[in-house]
């Protein structure tokens, strides 16, 4: 495994929050995606959601990365007082994306099957049976 890094959900507010975040860290945004970005064919986004941030990621030090995005509004409203966070695992390989996502989501929930994305990767998401919310995701560009 390569590296484990925190996924952070928001209200709508991500970007307002990774600005602030970037002003304590430092550093530059290494992606930012929009819902914009990836809409098209089965994926359409409500015009009032496509500005809002699908995926941002500010590299933390070498190897560490904070990723956060705005939950849509169809998705429902991220409570504040409870876990609003994933654990995002970037695996080295398809082969070893495949064996967590395996391994860490048997007895639990998936909430969206391990394969490619809009966005170029490869990837799954779940709760585990402890309730803990991971990505696994494989990205062939970071090679």
């Amino acid at each position: 495994m390569k590296t484990a890094n925190p996924w952070i959900n928001f209200n709508g507010n991500a970007e307002e929050a990774f600005t602030f975040y970037k002003s304590v860290f430092g550093g530059e945004f290494s992606k930012i995606v929009r819902f914009a970005d990836v809409a098209g064919g089965e994926f359409q986004i409500p015009e009032k959601e496509a500005n809002k941030i699908m995926y941002i990621a500010l590299p933390l030090g070498q190897a560490n990365v904070l990723v956060g995005n705005d939950v849509p509004e169809f998705m429902g409203t991220v409570s504040e007082r409870e876990n609003r966070s994933k654990i995002l695992i970037k695996a080295e390989s398809r082969e070893e994306a495949n064996t967590l996502f395996i391994g860490l989501s048997a007895g639990g929930e998936v909430e969206g099957e391990v394969g490619d994305t809009p966005w170029g990767t490869y990837a799954g998401m779940f709760r585990d049976k402890y309730g803990i919310e991971w990505i696994v995701e494989f990205d062939p560009a970071s090679r």
